[in-house]
């Protein structure tokens, strides 16, 4: 079926062509379109049948694999919010997103059901399941009636390091409604079309970005390869083997690719990619290229966050004639780069970045003063710095003075931090990101002790109440950390101290 002639969208893909493949799974499992489509629509029927009704939130605590689609697609055609959960989180973590997103339902996998059940015990959810398939169960692989779209709702942290939903309105229409627009925006920003192209998923799809590639490929007809989990090699492998066309990745992924040994890389054909999709944190130049030599020019790279979605991007040939750059606004969009005191800076001048875009509107769930706060006017601030040259590419100069970007993930200093000084013998911490050629950043607790602890200690005091992914890498102990009168800790004065200190230690 000619990309120019597919229907529009998955719904209406899956209907005129039930044969198409729409998913191979990460044991090797294959799903078409149609079966797919059987199963989102029983599951919407069962959500249905559950009580709920458009506005209403479901979450998934799930793996990357079959029931992570249905749950996205099932809840995308009856105007639901899905909230999607990282399975890495403690109970405790798990317990506030359910709390704070008002979950009527929630679904997770098999290897997560004493965590989960734990967390919604805390959070007063008894509507669990386990899988999609009892929610399908007993109910008919038609089109449920008022279709109506849905959306997803992704909890991203902020300066309080409590998590915040960011809820998008709902449409007041069919899904298929939205697909021109949505085809004409990536096809203007990323060269993708409808068509026959695969897509290889190597991130969890708890985050946004995986999260929204997954939802467009099948939007676009694409099929939609899972990789187990991300290794190197085996990923150059499920390339060669599927004629992988695009994939959604992170600067850390190509870091660990071009560790592999040279006979390693030549034993697989990745000649099929076309589009190789990155963000999340910045990727060095160096590496950069490094993966253009040896992959070819298909690395894009757009800027922006959860609450803005892709407001710049760059494709690879620009990129080239400006390494660095992480783009021009994207079609909607505008952006401005503004002084301490709110006045906008000439091209080449660094300041705080601002976006705004009429087809992009959130709010933080429940947290008007939030979402006020991140706003001047109607114009956003992701909170980074960064200045435009003169032909309007953003050059950024700093993600987030506090945020930790780590292997591509946010870790947010106030929420580890809030963690350590729950132990008696903590009386002040700060957490930085440290650069390590690896990871992006690497996370470091610089401690000042109340009584005597030890470093493995607070280690042992994170493990129930943080994901480990956001556990210090090195907790170093300091006679005192630098505080405003007000009680303020800067904490770009303590990383650019320890940073000082750090390289006085490993320099000659």
């Amino acid at each position: 079926m000619p990309g120019s002639g597919m229907p529009p969208g998955f719904y209406a893909i899956a209907r005129a062509d039930p044969g198409r493949r729409a998913v191979i799974d990460a044991d090797g499992a294959t799903t078409s379109y149609g079966d797919l489509l059987a199963r989102v629509d029983r599951v919407s029927r069962g959500l249905r049948g559950h009580g709920l009704r458009r506005g209403d939130v479901v979450a998934g605590v799930l793996p990357n694999g079959l029931d992570a689609l249905v749950m996205l697609l099932a809840t995308g055609q009856i105007g639901l919010y899905y909230v999607p959960v990282n399975w890495h989180l403690t109970p405790a973590e798990v317990a506030y997103i359910l709390r704070d997103c008002d979950a009527r339902l929630v679904v997770h996998g098999p290897a997560l059901a004493g965590a989960v059940r734990e967390a919604c015990m805390r959070a007063g959810v008894t509507e669990v399941y386990e899988g999609t398939a009892r929610l399908a169960e007993g109910w008919p692989a038609t089109a449920p009636e008022d279709r109506t779209s849905g959306a997803v709702m992704w909890y991203t942290s902020g300066t309080t390091g409590f998590p915040k939903g960011v809820q998008r309105p709902l449409p007041s229409r069919a899904p298929e409604e939205a697909v021109p627009l949505l085809r004409w925006f990536v096809g203007e920003v990323c060269d993708l079309t409808a068509g026959d192209d695969v897509h290889l998923v190597t991130s969890p799809l708890y985050h946004s970005a995986p999260c929204a590639h997954v939802s467009l490929a099948l939007h676009l007809g694409h099929t939609v390869v899972i990789a187990p989990r991300f290794e190197p090699e085996a990923v150059l492998e499920l390339i060669g083997r599927y004629g992988v066309t695009n994939a959604m990745m992170v600067p850390t992924m190509f870091h660990r690719m071009l560790r592999l040994p040279p006979e390693v890389r030549q034993k697989y054909d990745i000649s099929s990619l076309r589009q190789v999709f990155h963000t999340g944190a910045a990727c060095p130049v160096a590496v950069k290229k490094a993966i253009m030599e040896w992959w070819g020019p298909v690395l894009y790279e757009y800027y922006g966050s959860t609450e803005s979605a892709i407001a710049f991007a760059v494709k690879p040939r620009e990129w080239l004639e400006r390494p660095g750059t992480v783009g021009r606004p994207v079609p909607t969009f505008e952006a401005r780069i503004l002084d301490e005191n709110g006045d906008e800076v000439p091209p080449g001048r660094p300041g705080m970045v601002y976006v705004r875009s009429a087809t992009n509107r959130f709010e933080y769930r429940k947290d008007a003063e939030k979402t006020a706060a991140s706003m001047r006017g109607d114009w956003y601030a992701p909170g980074d710095i960064g200045y435009l040259d003169e032909d309007g590419y953003l050059f950024l100069c700093d993600r987030r003075t506090d945020l930790i970007v780590s292997g591509g993930v946010n870790i947010y200093p106030a929420e580890v931090e809030a963690a350590l000084l729950d132990h008696p013998a903590v009386a002040d911490v700060a957490v930085i990101g440290v650069p390590d050629e690896e990871w992006g950043h690497r996370v470091v607790a610089l401690v000042q002790r109340a009584s005597q602890v030890t470093a493995a200690e607070l280690l042992g005091h994170l493990e129930p109440r943080l994901a480990r992914f956001k556990h210090p890498r090195l907790v170093e102990f300091v006679d005192e950390l630098p505080r405003t009168p007000t009680g303020k800790l800067s904490r770009s004065a303590v990383r650019e101290a320890y940073l000082a200190r750090l390289g006085a230690r490993t320099g000659p």
